[in-house]
């Protein structure tokens, strides 16, 4: 059996939460946002149920204003404990594409780029209900994330 099939047999056996969506770890049931990225990478098969149930599960928790948390890190309020992350936005964006709802995907990526600084710059984090940049400026995995879905979604006028 090739490794990544068996990496993926392994996953599904110990990481699928009861309600059919991935987990954040064997050990922890909680949805994290990082857990969009095995279905746009293409680790999961397109269509696969455990991805749509896992970007469901993560709208309904970790979005706020039509920004995206990473995680849900204690009962706070999310946003009392960090910002959301930019690079989550554009994950949604690319997963509502992937799931085939183009209109949500082009409201995450507007909604994220919305988030740059004068000169366009993106930071790591945002705080959603002060409207400010917060942490690492400029952020590259942001950026590249983000030209990723602007090339993506340019497909839409295809």
């Amino acid at each position: 059996m090739p490794r990544k099939d068996a990496f993926l047999l392994d996953a599904a056996a110990h990481g699928q939460h009861p309600s059919g969506r991935w987990q954040r770890a064997y050990d922890d049931s909680r949805v994290d946002a990082a857990l969009l990225l095995p279905g746009i990478r293409g680790a999961l098969p397109g269509g696969d149920p455990r991805t749509e149930a896992t970007r469901q599960a993560v709208l309904a928790e970790l979005q706020s204003d039509g920004y995206l948390y990473r995680l849900r890190l204690d009962p706070r309020p999310l946003g009392d404990a960090e910002g959301a992350f930019l690079l989550c936005g554009s994950a949604a964006a690319l997963a509502a594409w992937q799931a085939e709802v183009p209109i949500a995907a082009t409201r995450w990526f507007e909604r994220s780029r919305a988030a740059c600084c004068v000169p366009g710059l993106f930071t790591e984090e945002y705080d959603v209900q002060q409207r400010q940049l917060r942490a690492n400026l400029p952020q590259a995995f942001v950026h590249a994330m983000m030209l990723e879905t602007a090339v993506t979604l340019e497909q839409v006028g295809r």
